[in-house]
């Protein structure tokens, strides 16, 4: 049972389930969306806007902790100079998630995380 379990697993160890979010996180914040699928959009969703908070915060100890998660220095400079201002009058919620049907492949749901 997995009572007060929160995230899912994706049948993937921590270690590659961490670094894949890191992945798809760059990758929302250099290029403004990522096409994946449903449950991981949703998933990495909470990642993206915790380093948009960060960037909101501004701060020293802000920036390394962005800096830590994310892969690219650039993506997080971006962060804090461009997408920080941008979102700075909104309280949250700056990602969508859209759904897009089914893969042809294997059928899974398919969605664009992207920044409002």
């Amino acid at each position: 049972m997995r009572h007060r379990r929160n995230g899912r697993r994706f049948d993937m160890p921590t270690s590659q389930r961490r670094a894949m979010f890191r992945n798809l996180t760059t990758d929302v914040l250099r290029d403004g969306y990522v096409q994946t699928t449903e449950a991981r959009a949703k998933e990495l969703r909470s990642f993206v806007e915790r380093m948009i908070t960060l960037g909101k915060r501004g701060t020293l100890h802000a920036r390394r902790q962005a800096l830590a998660f994310v892969y690219d220095p650039d993506v997080v400079k971006g962060v804090f100079d461009e997408l920080a201002p941008r979102y700075a009058e909104r309280p949250g919620g700056y990602t969508r998630v859209v759904k897009l049907g089914r893969r042809k492949g294997d059928g899974s749901r398919i969605a664009r995380l992207e920044l409002v």
